[in-house]
């Protein structure tokens, strides 16, 4: 799946920045979550299109459940920077 900036809404790139900055981590799941300083994040769905269009990933495989910091792949740093 191909995503441009002009797609993506004010969240999603707000989610974007905040894994750019480390401030978030991914559980490992089929549909992950997300959480940003700790918090779960407030619109999951942002999330699970994020990771399907391969936007953000988790930087490690760990136990399902589980949670790991997540980060920006080369598109979703190009799609950030464009931004």
């Amino acid at each position: 799946m191909t995503t441009t900036t002009r797609e993506l809404s004010g969240r999603a790139l707000a989610t974007l920045r905040a894994v750019g900055a480390g401030r978030a981590e991914l559980t490992s799941a089929r549909e992950p979550d997300l959480y940003v300083d700790g918090l779960p994040c407030c619109d999951q769905t942002v999330t699970h299109d994020l990771v399907h269009a391969g936007l953000l990933r988790p930087t490690s495989v760990v136990a399902w459940g589980l949670r790991v910091r997540a980060e920006l792949t080369d598109e979703g740093r190009a799609a950030l920077g464009a931004a």
